[in-house]
């Protein structure tokens, strides 16, 4: 298929064509995270497997997307838009907080999301590995994300005067690799840790980074 099959359009079972499009969609990434998440992954599923899961035809399939790609490119940008509104929501809440607690808040909410599932897991950091030049932009773009928000929560520390002036953006870089790879681990049963100890580890190598040896509020 190179191109979508043209969706109907008018209302039908009470529901617009845009409503039964949505609806499609939602039940495609539901199974898709089943399919990719866990059995049998990306490279194992087919349309038609895939389909069948949703409970749907493949021509609605190619009403919906072009490709299998398609799909998991969206279901990873919706794992990760999980995540993003979960550290968010926390960031807000945990704003009068102490640098330390309001790290370990921060952390802990992304975790949680991020860990809740364990397909959630396996689709941040497992099937989007290698699939193509396109799915690996995406994979670090969404990773630059993560590390503008690292740098901007590491900036508003240091008017506060909490931590050291300095250009963040390679520290940033080095940690997100370090949660990335600290938090697949601990999901795969590598790491012999509870998540709190993991979130707890997180912040003292955040507070290492903002905190060097010899600085001292104040300073800059």
């Amino acid at each position: 298929m190179t191109g979508r099959l043209k969706a109907p359009t008018g209302r039908y079972g009470g529901k617009t064509a845009a409503e039964r499009q949505a609806e499609r969609r939602r039940r495609f990434l539901a199974a898709a995270l089943q399919l990719f998440g866990d059995a049998p992954g990306y490279r194992a599923t087919t349309v038609a497997a895939l389909s069948e899961a949703a409970g749907l035809s493949t021509r609605q399939f190619y009403e919906e997307f072009r490709t299998l790609e398609d799909v998991l490119a969206a279901l990873h940008l919706e794992v990760n838009d999980w995540a993003t509104a979960a550290v968010v929501a926390a960031v807000a809440d945990a704003d009068h907080l102490p640098l330390a607690e309001r790290a370990a808040a921060i952390f802990r909410a992304y975790a949680a999301n991020v860990t809740s599932d364990p397909r959630r897991v396996r689709i941040t950091f497992v099937e989007i590995i290698g699939v193509s030049p396109r799915l690996e932009e995406q994979r670090l773009a969404r990773r630059a994300h993560w590390v503008d928000l690292v740098c901007v929560e590491a900036n508003r520390a240091v008017t506060r005067g909490e931590a050291a002036q300095r250009d963040y953006r390679l520290a940033a870089t080095g940690f997100i690799g370090s949660v990335n790879g600290l938090l697949h681990d601990w999901s795969a049963g590598w790491v012999d840790a509870t998540l709190d100890e993991v979130v707890e580890e997180l912040v003292r190598q955040l507070l290492g980074i903002l905190q060097p040896a010899g600085w001292e509020p104040g300073r800059g």
